[in-house]
């Protein structure tokens, strides 16, 4: 009796030992972002955010019946002491994502790309580089069930991510699939990689211009761009990493956008407006999406029961997670806000 008394003490006191070990590395700043009161307005909650460490902020809401609303907080350069401008360009990363997809329908629509064709029957040298090419399909690719592994998840892509973003692929080829065809999901940049790249050749030039007549230009799209070359620098959202005093906004990333842009784009692609007959039936992707690259994070999401999108953009970043997770958290708040407003008014 003894003896259990004894042992269970001691495992009481492991116990307690490892949860004080526990709370030690717990982001407090990620908890507290989390249980403060809810405040009232959207810009309370975007100064709430930049006194989180956020150096600078841009959010947009478009709600059906209301004007769209621009909210800022911080620097759009931080160096310069420039506040935050709600027109600035910013880029939106993997948000692109959802633009590739919706391009990628309307070539199939148009029966110039087959979803149900596989890897190899576009890029037939993949054969023995890419394992399982032969059986994984585009819509595989479009829906994150290929198996390819991810580029960017290869540490010696980031010793030089400027330079090896020229030939991004290579650092994906000849490595084992991260599951068979079909059987998992694994988010990888190299199936929009390859999806591109395969658009490109269908097409015979790029798909760039392909979204910009398709998409962009319907829906009066002015403020999206490809590249920071099609823009002036002096326009751009300045961009940081934490613990980096370094300004990483001439940094190369692909498209950028104002938040009035993306917002726009993101209503068309939830009530279908983008696509025409018979695309909308075959979109195998997603409605809402995020984008995260060095300095750069943003949310686009569209919320049905209060028909409105919120766009928010962060340029502010770190890789361990931190900063995405407080960009969550606060993009949560602002959609808890104006649900809470629509609940007011009903």
């Amino acid at each position: 009796m003894i003896k259990n008394k004894k042992a269970k003490w001691i495992v009481r006191v492991i116990l307690l030992v490892g949860t004080f070990i526990s709370l030690f590395f717990v982001p407090w700043i990620l908890v507290k972002a989390w249980i403060l009161p809810l405040p009232n307005t959207i810009q309370e909650q975007v100064d709430e955010a930049i006194g989180h460490g956020f150096d600078g902020m841009i959010v947009y809401v478009d709600q059906a019946g209301k004007p769209p609303a621009f909210y800022t907080g911080g620097w759009k350069d931080r160096q310069k002491q420039i506040p935050a401008d709600p027109t600035s360009f910013f880029k939106i990363a993997s948000i692109s994502k959802l633009y590739t997809a919706v391009a990628a329908t309307k070539l199939v629509k148009e029966k110039r790309l087959d979803f149900d064709k596989t890897l190899v029957d576009y890029i037939p040298e993949l054969k023995d580089r890419i394992e399982n090419s032969e059986h994984i399909t585009l819509k595989m690719m479009i829906q994150h069930r290929s198996g390819i592994p991810n580029f960017t998840n290869n540490p010696a892509f980031w010793d030089n991510e400027q330079e090896n973003s020229k030939d991004a692929l290579g650092f994906a080829l000849d490595l084992p699939a991260s599951f068979k065809p079909d059987q998992g999901y694994e988010y990888s940049n190299t199936n929009y990689l390859l999806l591109r790249r395969i658009m490109d050749d269908v097409l015979g030039h790029s798909h760039n211009e392909y979204i910009k007549e398709k998409i962009l230009v319907p829906l009066g799209l002015k403020n999206t761009f490809f590249s920071i070359t099609e823009v002036d620098l002096d326009d751009v959202m300045s961009g940081y990493y934490v613990g980096h005093d370094e300004d990483f906004k001439a940094n190369e990333y692909g498209m950028m956008a104002t938040a009035e842009d993306v917002g726009k784009f993101i209503r068309a692609l939830n009530d279908g407006s983008v696509f025409e007959e018979g695309e909308h039936e075959i979109y195998p992707y997603e409605y809402n999406h995020g984008g995260l690259v060095i300095g750069y994070q943003s949310l686009a999401e569209y919320h049905k029961d209060i028909d409105g999108v919120v766009v928010q953009f962060i340029n502010t970043t770190d890789f361990n997670g931190y900063e995405w997770n407080l960009s969550e958290i606060t993009m949560n708040r602002i959609v808890k806000i104006l649900k809470k407003k629509n609940r007011s008014f009903d």
